[in-house]
């Protein structure tokens, strides 16, 4: 396994995903599920319940867990690529793909556990395909550059 892969490549997916979040941020999160929301907001932190909510308060937490998180998955990726074929880009996309699908398929089981309405669980599921696909694709371009594939 390369380190390289892993650090680079996982800090090169979270740049990417941190791009994408500022405009879904602002469209899907303080639009389309705004309403939503407020009518749930016994499920958020309570820095998110301020008003303004006080999102510097939680930006060292969700920092960290997305660079971890993307340490993981440049990691498994790592392990997986073999699996996918294609161009570098395109085992990234593939990648990517899979993680959409994984990450909505663990949100369908939650959403049997946390009552939440079904429009919050359809628009975070969405928003797994806007991150996953462009940061799997910078992930398989930049991991071949970074740590070129054996074989």
């Amino acid at each position: 396994m390369s380190w390289k892969l892993i650090i680079l490549g996982g800090l090169a997916f979270y740049v990417v995903m941190f791009i994408v979040s500022i405009p879904s941020g602002m469209l899907i999160h303080n639009g389309v599920l705004d309403a939503p929301y407020r009518a749930n907001s016994e499920f958020w932190r309570p820095e998110l319940n301020q008003d303004p909510p006080d999102m510097a308060a939680l930006m060292p937490r969700w920092i960290a867990t997305g660079l971890l998180t993307t340490f993981v998955f440049a990691a498994i990726y790592g392990w997986l690529r073999p699996a996918f074929s294609g161009a570098p880009w395109q085992k990234g996309l593939k990648f990517g793909l899979l993680l959409s699908v994984v990450g909505c398929c663990f949100m369908a089981g939650w959403s049997g556990v946390f009552n939440l309405p079904a429009k919050i669980w359809m628009w975070w599921g969405f928003e797994q395909f806007l991150y996953y696909l462009p940061g799997g694709a910078v992930l398989g371009w930049i991991g071949q550059k970074l740590a070129p594939e054996a074989g």
